[in-house]
């Protein structure tokens, strides 16, 4: 292979400018679903940042109108099952512990897993057109892995209310819930203050900070991580959760709707 086409099959985009390495999901053509080579370029740019001593920060965005639409569908019925939960809770896990704040731009959808690596940034700016939807209770599925990060950052009643009716919420109350920390017509506009501030902080009180911050979050992901994916692996394996994913991918309503089982 070229190294033309090498760069042209890259699903995760690295760039450094001013202090802030951005990192881009771009596999807009399966609305930058968690398939495993995009899980597996993040980390290695996540690595890369990390090694960067100018680096104060990553920035996490996107390509096409959506942020992360979840688990690669397609790619979870074909492998283990137990694997990708393992593998998703290993990546929300990197998020937590990179010794840089870790800052995403949205500007545009974000569903199920999607919302499991919002959780794990430590600040998430979103435009007013950007919506939220914890999808996988329509698929006959549950945010068992990524309530390890979404749990501790909203409220308990519209954490219930949007997981249970798997409805889309808009950025004001993403916002109000506590999920996102800010919100604005022009994303970039809004992210400014504080990529201006990340700047004016040292390598080691941004570290410390961080793991101040993050501490409780860490504890509870480690003591619930292996239940969590356990959890998540039981449910892709049911015959509801395969009825799910199956009308899901094939555009029509699961059998359920009608009354079946």
């Amino acid at each position: 292979m070229t190294e033309s086409a090498e760069a042209a099959a890259e699903l995760v985009h690295y760039d450094v400018v001013d202090g802030i390495a951005t990192i881009t999901l771009d596999s807009p053509q399966n609305h930058n679903a968690l398939s495993k080579q995009l899980m597996t370029e993040l980390i290695a740019h996540f690595v890369r940042a990390t090694a960067e001593t100018s680096v104060r920060a990553v920035l996490l965005t996107h390509t096409g109108p959506t942020f992360c639409a979840g688990a690669d569908l397609r790619e979870a019925r074909s492998q283990g099952v137990e694997e990708g939960a393992k593998e998703l809770a290993t990546l929300l896990r990197k998020f937590l512990v990179l010794p840089i704040p870790v800052i995403a731009r949205i500007d545009g959808n974000a569903r199920a897993g999607g919302l499991g690596i919002l959780g794990a940034c430590d600040i998430v700016v979103a435009s007013t057109e950007s919506s939220f939807a914890f999808s996988e209770v329509r698929i006959g599925l549950a945010p068992a892995v990524i309530a390890l990060t979404t749990v501790p950052r909203m409220t308990s009643r519209a954490l219930s209310r949007y997981f249970l009716t798997g409805e889309t919420f808009a950025a004001p109350a993403a916002k109000e819930s506590g999920f996102i920390t800010d919100f604005g017509e022009n994303v970039d506009a809004a992210l400014q203050p504080i990529l201006a501030g990340v700047r004016l902080g040292s390598p080691q009180g941004l570290r410390e900070s961080k793991r101040i911050s993050n501490a409780k979050l860490l504890r509870d992901f480690d003591a619930g991580g292996g239940e969590m994916a356990a959890r998540s692996a039981q449910l892709f394996a049911t015959e509801q959760a395969k009825e799910g994913m199956t009308a899901f991918l094939e555009r029509r309503p699961p059998r359920w709707l009608s009354g079946a089982p």
